[in-house]
């Protein structure tokens, strides 16, 4: 049996063109929404849902971010992913960061997202409901028509059983629930990968789904993309209300 679900990879690396000029002078991550660092307002949730442990890559402005990350005082503890030479996106980013994961399962969270919560604590419910025995990952999932910031088509469709298909896979031209930037995961898969720069999506997840062992959960409460300052603004305005 796998140790308890306690370690993170919080994905932090990212350029964030998009949030130009907030962007600036600064990484995406330490955006603020509402007096808030993105990554401190990510931090939280996880530390609030039991992980106490997590690994942050670091590439934009590194040295700022790091130092700001040195400053905190509350959980999770932290320790620190390189990549200052060159960004790996999401699944190299994790393999990476392999010797200071471990090989047993790890939250894996962007700093891009934030959320009011109506029901269950989503991060605790990943943990809770994640079974590497039958799941190589857990998701956490949003309907595509309740989303803030986020105007894509879709991610995922999910069975009655919480197996997800990707919507490229299913050759739909929408799917009904997107990916929020959290989840739960075996890393296998992806150590198994070989090194360097790649994404999750679609090789990775897509493997998993065909096999049957990609899975979702959904969100009760209200997600909010902050991929660009217009999203910035509207996610901070409904905080505030």
């Amino acid at each position: 049996m796998s140790a308890p679900l306690r370690t993170a990879m919080v994905l932090a690396a990212g350029l964030g063109t998009r949030m130009r000029p907030l962007t600036d002078d600064r990484p995406k991550a330490l955006v603020e929404v509402d007096g808030r660092a993105l990554v401190d307002h990510m931090l939280d949730r996880l530390a609030d849902g039991g992980i106490t442990r997590a690994v942050v890559n670091l590439h934009a402005f590194a040295d700022r971010l790091e130092a700001h990350l040195r400053a905190r005082r509350s959980a999770p503890a932290l320790t620190f992913s390189d990549e200052r030479a060159a960004p790996l996106e999401t699944g190299g980013g994790i393999r990476h960061a392999r010797p200071l994961l471990g090989d047993d399962p790890i939250l894996v969270a962007n700093i891009d997202s934030v959320w009011i919560e109506t029901g269950r604590p989503a991060v605790a419910e990943l943990r809770a409901r994640f079974d590497p025995e039958r799941m190589d990952a857990l998701l956490l999932l949003t309907p595509t028509d309740s989303a803030m910031g986020f105007d894509g088509p879709g991610d995922f469709h999910m069975d009655t059983d919480g197996r997800l298909t990707l919507r490229r896979v299913a050759g739909t031209a929408t799917a009904p629930f997107a990916y929020i930037g959290v989840h739960a995961t075996r890393p296998d898969a992806i150590y198994a990968h070989p090194p360097g720069k790649f994404s999750l999506m679609p090789d990775i997840w897509g493997a998993m789904a065909a096999a049957g062992r990609l899975h979702g959960v959904v969100l009760e409460g209200q997600w909010m993309h902050v991929g660009d300052p217009a999203a910035r603004d509207a996610a901070e305005a409904r905080l505030r209300s």
